[in-house]
């Protein structure tokens, strides 16, 4: 393809594309069914060239959408591009074969233009319950077999198997909460129609030439805009290393190790050193671990507007050890990802801190917090599954953010006013920020928060699965380290229960669930905080004490 573009009609097409993947995350939130996806936001939305490389993404879940291109690829392998035909879908959630973990489905629609592809709506959505072992989330799982319905790449097509097809029942009969996942599974099909539309629309307009090779220039931008900004860093070899607190069988700390080189325009990171795999849920796919890293050095290495595609990836090699927590055997299980996706952020934000001090941040709680209740009712299951965030580590020069998912995961807190309508077998009575719970520092860490449920109903069973409860998150330059969070459960005999970061508990009526996820790190000697900052936290009631009475009297 030799067509040339003027920079008018670029920046047209460019910004259509951007558009549309922004308005397919919109169509597949507001389209959503369950609070998973419709109030956290937990799914995500792109475009796709022909060649299964990402173009352009909605600004939704990072960790989702950063290896979209190796889920998108390995559906190819087995069904080329040129055998597809108009109705066809692509559909992915194998955890080794490019997909991240079982929630987590990918859908893929090709795009069709005088009868061939030119590329693919994409979009992901965390569902609700795909079957397993338990509701929503089996932390127990000792395999990925027991984690829920594994969909390896595979071609569908409607109307044959979806819209009561055969497809669509094998789904529906191993789901717990069929409504919510069929609507789900919907709202990802109306997403990547939005996405068909918006480049059929601008084939029609400027040609399919024209299309293609925009497509094919704004990952070629995005490389260059990379390699010219690692050409600017610090050359060397850096060394990080962050640890999960366990696997959820014994007392054993995790440990992940980063090895970051910085050549001329290229950099490599290398997980030699990192444990062996686990047998419980912490084990994390290669393309997550593709994804976290992916994640770290742009967001230190390169500027905001680089646009998230294909061509960013190209300057950046990564090495995983086959067999080890990051890259794992199969049939390990997976669910719990996100937890060694983080400590892979941790380390390798750890190892560019040696090079660029000035544009990282410290440790927050950075830990993805799985909260599930169910309940099995006369009318079938009712599962409730939320993702905490925490605090935010601090900048050279800001405080952390507050009681917000953390980097790599962006969802959102569901509203109580939410939760009060959809489920009746508990409710919310507490939600507040904690106050005293990160790191103090030149920029003190990010605030964690607290969550109370009462449960309303005898045999409802609690699963979470978290971390930073043994191990706080570290500061840099002096910097104090963030409070560690907890799970408890206050049951309604006037006991008391302390929960591990991975657990699975009956609980009945009277019972309520105290969740506590934990403050993010400081950055710089809290000697060196601003007064005003700290009489600003104070008067927030985010401080309940003066941290310079507490030094002077150090000092004393």
């Amino acid at each position: 393809m030799n067509t040339t573009l003027n920079p008018i009609d670029y920046a047209v097409i460019s910004q259509a594309l951007i558009a549309a993947a922004r308005e397919m995350g919109v169509k597949l939130i507001r389209s959503a069914y369950s609070t998973i996806l419709r109030e956290a936001r937990d799914g995500s939305a792109g475009l796709m060239d022909r060649h299964g490389n990402t173009v352009a993404q909605a600004e939704l879940i990072p960790m989702q959408l950063g290896p979209i291109g190796e889920t998108l690829r390995a559906c190819l392998k087995r069904h080329p591009v040129d055998s597809l035909r108009e109705g066809d879908f692509l559909i992915n959630n194998d955890p080794f074969e490019g997909g991240q973990h079982i929630p987590d489905v990918f859908i893929f629609t090709p795009i069709f233009v005088a009868g061939r592809v030119v590329g693919f709506g994409a979009s992901v959505a965390h569902h609700l319950d795909l079957g397993g072992g338990a509701p929503g989330l089996n932390i127990h799982a000792s395999d990925v077999y027991q984690e829920g319905l594994r969909f390896p790449p595979s071609k569908y097509s409607f109307p044959h198997d979806w819209n009561g097809g055969s497809f669509e029942r094998l789904v529906t009969a191993n789901v717990r909460v069929p409504d919510l996942t069929i609507g789900d599974f919907n709202a990802q099909f109306a997403a990547n129609a939005i996405g068909v539309l918006r480049v059929k629309q601008l084939c029609e307009r400027y040609g399919i030439d024209k299309v293609e090779t925009a497509m094919k220039e704004m990952q070629d931008y995005s490389e260059r805009r990379v390699r010219a900004a690692i050409a600017q860093a610090p050359k060397g070899t850096f060394y990080g290393e962050d640890a999960i607190d366990d696997d959820g069988l014994s007392d054993d700390p995790l440990p992940i190790k980063a090895k970051v080189t910085i050549a001329d325009d290229s950099v490599e990171i290398d997980f030699e050193g990192t444990c062996a795999q686990v047998k419980r849920n912490l084990n994390c796919p290669y393309s997550s671990t593709l994804s976290a890293t992916l994640s770290c050095v742009k967001s230190v290495l390169t500027s905001p507007d680089i646009p998230y595609n294909e061509g960013m990836a190209r300057p950046i090699r990564i090495k995983v050890p086959y067999g080890s927590l990051l890259n794992p055997r199969p049939p390990a299980p997976v669910r719990a990802r996100m937890i060694p996706a983080y400590r892979v952020f941790n380390a390798v934000m750890k190892a560019l801190a040696q090079a660029l001090p000035d544009k990282v941040i410290a440790a927050g709680f950075d830990c993805t917090t799985a909260f599930c209740l169910s309940h099995l009712g006369e009318k079938g299951y009712s599962v409730y599954l939320e993702i905490f965030g925490g605090g935010y580590g601090a900048s050279r020069n800001a405080d952390g953010c507050d009681a917000v998912d953390s980097p790599l995961s962006n969802c959102s807190n569901a509203p109580v006013e939410s939760l009060d309508i959809d489920y009746d077998f508990f409710r919310i009575v507490g939600y507040e920020l904690a106050p005293d719970s990160f790191g103090l520092g030149a920029r003190r860490g990010g605030a964690g928060f607290l969550r109370r449920c009462e449960i309303l109903k005898d045999d409802v069973q609690l699963a979470i699965y978290s971390d930073r409860f043994r191990l706080a998150p570290e500061g840099l330059f002096g910097g104090e380290p963030g409070q560690r969070g907890y799970c408890r459960i206050f049951r309604a005999n006037g006991t008391v229960e302390e929960l591990r970061s991975k657990a699975a508990v009956d609980l009945g009526k009277g019972d309520i669930v105290e969740m506590f996820v934990g403050g993010g790190a400081g950055f710089g000697r809290a000697s060196e905080r601003p007064d005003s900052l700290i009489e600003r936290d104070l008067a927030d009631g985010l401080l309940t004490r003066d941290p310079r009475a507490a030094a002077k009297l150090a000092a004393e």
